[in-house]
C-alpha cells in the first residue's frame, strides 16, 4: 500500500486515520461500526437497504479488487438486488450526490477509478 497522508481521524480516539478525502487509510480497520460512524458524520442513517448496496459494493471490490463507478455499481446492484434497486435514480436516493464515491467510503474501500 502506498503512503496515504493522513488527513483527520474519524474518531476522538484517534483510532480511524482518513485521507483528505473522507476514506480510510487502513482498509483493515472497517467494520459496520466504522461505517456507522461515517454515515453519522454525513448525516446518514444506514437501513438494511444501505447495508444491502455496501455488501454489493464490497463483494465487487473482493472480486475486482476496485471499488465500481457508477455504471459498474449499478449493473452489480442489478445483479444481486434486481431490476428495481438495480437503478441509478434509487442509488441516489440512498447515497445522495456522488452514489459510488459515497458507497465506497462507507464501504471503506478506496476511492472508484473514474470518480472526480
Amino acid at each position: 500500500m502506498s503512503e496515504t497522508k493522513i488527513y483527520r481521524y474519524l474518531d476522538s480516539q484517534n483510532r480511524y486515520p482518513l485521507d483528505p478525502e473522507g476514506y480510510l487509510v487502513n482498509q483493515s480497520q472497517w467494520d459496520e461500526s466504522v461505517a456507522c460512524l461515517m454515515a453519522e458524520e454525513e448525516g446518514l442513517t444506514l437501513t438494511a437497504e444501505h447495508w444491502e448496496v455496501i455488501d454489493v459494493v464490497r463483494a465487487f471490490y473482493q472480486r475486482y479488487e476496485m471499488a465500481p463507478a457508477m455504471r459498474p455499481l449499478v449493473k452489480a446492484t442489478k445483479n444481486v438486488l434486481g431490476d428495481e434497486k438495480g437503478r441509478s435514480i434509487y442509488l441516489m436516493q440512498l447515497f445522495p450526490g456522488s452514489p459510488a464515491k459515497r458507497i465506497a467510503r462507507l464501504a471503506g474501500l478506496p476511492k472508484p477509478t473514474n470518480c472526480l
